[in-house]
């Protein structure tokens, strides 16, 4: 038995669901990805896959084995791009996890550029804000944003986002603009943002020349989501504090009011992280350098250190909330 094209075979199987599917990718006659599926079973002692007339499912013992295969044929390939020509031309599938806010503000319309410079490589990107396990999902580096918890993770800083408290006109018209932070405090309520849940909300974090200020204000709903942060926040369900790539095109269309101008906010590091066991590759070295230099152009991503006042766009004006006149006597209510 080829125990390698076996491997293949079974790998493909489970990723298609169909051994026709697979066999076609695998550019063989079906009988020959079935006669190698067997021939492993038959090899391990175990039954990996169950098959109907309509559809494979993997076994316990069929998806612990995909795992560790995939991975395994994942190494041999890296292996065999070290010492070909393929590693001047980088390929292969590239699994990242990324915040679903920053990917779809930033990543996902810029991948064009990305695709036409390495068309070779096949990009599986995750997205969530949840803290991924880059060894036990098998990924092959993540974007993070905030300082690195994981001390055993390997973290190259690429950027930094700057950060924008808003809110909508309709939420200003019934609660009030806040001039200070304190305000945020008394008679506002903010959408929370909350990473695990379970665990601590965040707080909104302002500096001056002479003292930093940490705001918890009162909340009706927390998230621990980037996107549907954003849509509670637009749903004049509080007062929020951004990344200023999310925040630009509501701001830019009038549904939301930039807050406390004056006022700083920390901006907060973005860090591709890998495991130390891992092979830093080619296409995720191309992917890593290519997100620097695409954050690095991106003003509303990079903080260059120019002024604490986050980046929104200059020549939109800022708009006015309706019943601006009763804006001062709502918040004193």
């Amino acid at each position: 038995m080829d125990q390698l094209a076996a491997m293949r075979a079974f790998v493909r199987v489970v990723e298609t669901g169909t051994f026709t599917r697979a066999a076609d990718l695998l550019d063989m006659p079906k009988p020959t990805v079935t006669k190698l599926i067997q021939q492993l079973e038959a090899h391990l002692r175990a039954k990996l896959l169950n098959r109907t007339t309509r559809r494979v499912t993997v076994t316990m013992d069929g998806a612990a084995y995909y795992e560790r295969a995939l991975r395994l044929l994942d190494e041999l390939s890296e292996l065999d791009a070290s010492l070909t020509l393929a590693q001047a031309r980088p390929s292969g599938r590239l699994r990242v996890d990324c915040s679903s806010s920053l990917a779809v503000s930033v990543i996902i319309p810029a991948l064009h550029e990305f695709q036409a410079r390495y068309p070779d490589i096949q990009l599986d990107l995750g997205l969530s804000d949840r803290p991924a396990d880059l060894i036990g999902e098998n990924l092959d580096c993540a974007v993070r944003a905030g300082e690195i918890v994981d001390q055993s993770l390997i973290a190259r800083r690429i950027g930094e986002m700057q950060l924008i408290t808003c809110a909508t006109p309709d939420y200003l018209a019934r609660f009030g603009t806040p001039v200070h932070p304190r305000d945020i405090e008394n008679g506002h309520q903010i959408v929370a943002y909350r990473p695990a849940l379970g665990g601590r909300v965040l707080s909104l974090v302002y500096q001056s020349l002479s003292e930093t200020i940490e705001v918890n204000g009162r909340y009706a709903i927390a998230l621990n989501d980037g996107m549907g942060y954003l849509a509670a926040g637009l749903a004049s369900h509080g007062i929020m504090q951004l990344p200023t790539f999310m925040a630009r095109v509501p701001i830019a269309d009038g549904r939301l009011v930039p807050l406390l101008m004056d006022w700083c906010t920390a901006p907060k590091p973005l860090h591709i992280v890998y495991p130390p066991n891992r092979h830093l590759s080619n296409k995720v070295r191309v992917f890593v350098d290519w997100l620097a230099e695409l954050f690095a152009r991106d003003e509303f991503v990079l903080s260059r250190g120019a002024s604490c006042k986050p980046t929104i766009l200059p020549s939109v004006p800022v708009p006015i909330p309706a019943k601006a006149d009763q804006l001062s006597s709502s918040s004193s209510a």
